[in-house]
């Protein structure tokens, strides 16, 4: 389940975002200070093309789903989204891959469902290989990867899209 995320929830989505795990498969690797966070909640909770959903995993807090430049007008309605966990939490409760496969399905429900997308787009760096299996999983296509330096270090980003149309139902 998703809701929406709200100013009590910014600590909580920092903590997560910290973790060693989540940094490893991000474009942005270092740690975000308190600060760089409160300018991202800021900009972010009153931008129009902007959501970020807290999803629960058996009713607690359990990771961030951002969906960004959203477009609901003109020909197609497009959106590009992320996600992270609370990886330590769901780790020691031996509840990561329920979780997993649970943030991805909540994001492409409330994708398709309730913002009414045509595509969803998203990347992964190229390395992370178990992600990129879920995605082919859920019917994501891959694009052609490209270098990009973030945070000094050379990754490979490879974007992903779901159309509507291809999107595996329960």
């Amino acid at each position: 389940m998703l809701r929406e995320a709200t100013t009590d929830d910014v600590n909580l989505m920092l903590s997560w975002r910290n973790q060693e795990t989540n940094r490893q498969v991000s474009k942005t690797s270092h740690e975000i200070t308190a600060a760089e966070h409160a300018a991202w909640w800021s900009r972010v909770r009153t931008d129009p093309t902007r959501r970020v959903l807290i999803y629960l995993h058996d009713d607690r807090p359990a990771g961030v789903v951002t969906f960004f430049d959203l477009r609901q007008d003109g020909p197609q309605r497009t959106a590009s989204w992320g996600f992270y966990l609370d990886a330590d939490g769901l780790a020691g409760r031996g509840a990561t891959l329920p979780a997993w496969l649970g943030v991805m399905r909540a994001a492409v429900d409330h994708a398709f469902d309730v913002l009414a997308l045509d595509r969803l787009d998203g990347e992964v760096l190229a390395d992370n290989t178990v992600v990129r299996q879920m995605n082919r999983r859920f019917r994501f296509v891959e694009g052609t990867g490209r270098r990009e330096t973030h945070d000094g270090r050379e990754i490979t980003v490879v974007p992903i899209s779901l159309n509507r149309d291809n999107r595996r139902r329960r």
